[in-house]
């Protein structure tokens, strides 16, 4: 027999468990959200030492002074704490890995999703599993998110345990209703979901859950430098992790910072494929992701390397195209970058970002 202490035992401790794995998703999302940031600002790019080309990497001293000019940090001591951190993790590394420690100088560093050696460990892979569940929920019209009631309160964005399992077998993620449980039980282990009310284990049934994190939300560096110790019931900061409905009709507790900022453009782009930038999912997410595709190769993948002339762009039946784009944009931005006037066109497109899986392209 388990004793009631015993359960509240065990529930702690998986609380403290998802706590920190929830920890080390967060240490992932703003390492991700950095690396685009960087890759955007053309502060990582191919560098020469001593006849030598490293591809895809940044100056340290360069990129402290980066973070202190957006605010990222208050004085070198402090972005110089913040990237330890995100070495510490195995996010970025020394290009020869001849220093373990971040400093303040000339050397080159490198991010490990650039170079294609980021440890694809197993909770680095529920992460991402979970971030494109995520994606999918939020970019398909769909009745799964919906409020709902549980034990005489109302929950918002909330889903029903077996029919999130029905999704995830329509949607091909799991092939068997035992093994998309099983994901269920990962996903709130690793503090992905919640029970509405924290009183369960996710089960095939009628329970509601809901998503504890947003991978959106956009990151402060100065936060990989803040533990927070929090167990599930007391983290309700995210806008996405929602919370119970106020019972006397007045304004709900659940706030929503809005990640479908739309942008319609209408551009130049050249007649070639992406395909070789984008995996062999073919697969973009419209936001930072974890996904295990092929590193960037240069800065970006997709880039015009040359000027372009208005006559060029305007030629009938050349090399470029006008193209109408609806863009969603997501926390980061949208992920092209503009160049000329009269008419304008597109110089590069981040191969991860918003602007690529609206189809938007330019010659590599």
């Amino acid at each position: 027999m388990v004793l009631e202490g015993e359960m509240d035992g065990i529930g702690n401790t998986m609380q403290k468990k998802a706590a920190e794995l929830e920890r080390l998703a967060e240490v992932l999302v703003t390492g991700e959200q950095l690396r685009l940031r960087l890759h955007e600002a053309k502060v990582i790019k191919d560098r020469r030492h001593h006849l030598r080309t490293y591809p895809n990497c940044f100056v340290a001293k360069e990129l402290i002074d980066w973070l202190i000019e957006h605010k990222e940090a208050s004085d070198r001591d402090t972005a110089i704490k913040i990237m330890q951190k995100l070495l510490d993790q195995s996010i970025i590394h020394h290009v020869c890995d001849e220093h373990r420690e971040f400093k303040d100088l000339k050397l080159f560093y490198r991010f490990r999703k650039d170079d294609g050696t980021f440890p694809l460990d197993s909770e680095a892979k529920v992460f991402m599993r979970g971030q494109r569940i995520y994606e999918k929920l939020m970019n398909t019209e769909n009745s799964l998110l919906q409020t709902r009631e549980e034990e005489g309160g109302s929950f918002e964005r909330a889903l029903v345990a077996s029919e999130f399992i029905d999704w995830l077998l329509q949607e091909g993620e799991m092939a068997t209703r035992e093994e998309a449980e099983q994901l269920g039980r990962r996903l709130l282990e690793h503090g992905i979901i919640q029970h509405v009310t924290n009183k369960h284990h996710f089960a095939n049934g009628p329970l509601l859950y809901q998503f504890r994190m947003n991978f959106r939300r956009r990151r402060r560096l100065i936060e990989l430098l803040h533990e927070r110790s929090r167990s599930i019931p007391e983290s309700h900061d995210s806008p996405f992790c929602l919370r119970k409905q106020n019972s006397d009709g007045g304004n709900t507790s659940f706030l929503s910072v809005s990640p479908t900022k739309e942008i319609k453009v209408v551009v130049g782009v050249r007649r070639s494929s992406m395909s070789s930038s984008c995996g062999s999912s073919g697969y973009y997410s419209s936001s930072p992701t974890l996904s295990s595709s092929p590193p960037v190769l240069c800065n970006p993948k997709s880039v015009l390397k040359r000027q372009v002339s208005p006559e060029e762009l305007q030629t009938p039946g050349g090399p470029f195209i006008k193209k109408t784009f609806t863009i969603v944009g997501d926390a980061v931005g949208w992920g092209f970058v503009v160049r000329g006037s009269k008419p304008c066109h597109i110089q590069a497109v981040d191969p991860g970002g918003p602007a690529a899986a609206a189809g938007m392209k330019c010659r590599l």
